[in-house]
């Protein structure tokens, strides 16, 4: 009985510290990664792209979404226009084997955008480029090309986040906060 309420009330200073340190660090202007606004003028946002099939499209349309914003599919429908005028991947050689056979690769993925309301340019065109290696093995031809496209997904979803961080700090700025 005795022991019971000694874990109880270390339970109950545990929460107590939980606590305190979560409103001291709200206070201090503290915000989880993610948590942070957009421009309200992104309520309703339309994606301009030459590629609306690409990988980092669909990352960027998903990482709008999940802010609570509507993407929507005319620019007359929307407040703004987040512009995707480069949207490019590939890959290149890193090293090759004695018989002078690839043995490692590097995916790139580069993308520049800008974000326009009406006539007002919010942001300018900025570029954002990420890469990531992996082995090649002549002898897992099936697997390794699973690995490249799960790679390549992971910059385009790596980059959507940057995107979104590039614009929270625009709202940051401006104090424009969606709802």
């Amino acid at each position: 009985m005795l022991r019971d309420n000694k874990i109880a009330r270390i339970r109950i200073a545990r929460v107590a510290l939980v606590a305190v340190a979560s409103l001291g660090a709200g206070g201090c202007g503290f915000e989880l990664a993610g948590s942070g606004s957009l421009p309200g003028v992104m309520a309703t946002t339309y994606l301009q792209a030459a590629e609306p099939s690409s990988e980092f499209f669909g990352s960027m349309r998903e990482a709008l979404r999940a802010r609570g914003l509507e993407v929507v599919d005319s620019p007359d429908e929307a407040g703004a226009r987040l512009i995707i005028s480069e949207d490019s991947t590939g890959q290149r050689v890193l090293s090759v084997s004695a018989r002078n056979t690839p043995r490692e690769y590097e995916i790139f993925y580069v993308v520049t955008f800008s974000l326009q309301a009406g006539s007002e340019q919010l942001m300018d065109p900025q570029s954002l480029a990420v890469t990531r290696s992996y082995t090649y093995d002549e002898t897992e031809v099936l697997g390794k090309s699973r690995e490249e496209r799960v790679l390549r997904q992971a910059l385009a979803d790596d980059l959507a986040r940057q995107v979104v961080r590039r614009i929270q700090a625009l709202a940051s700025a401006t104090r424009t906060p969606v709802g």
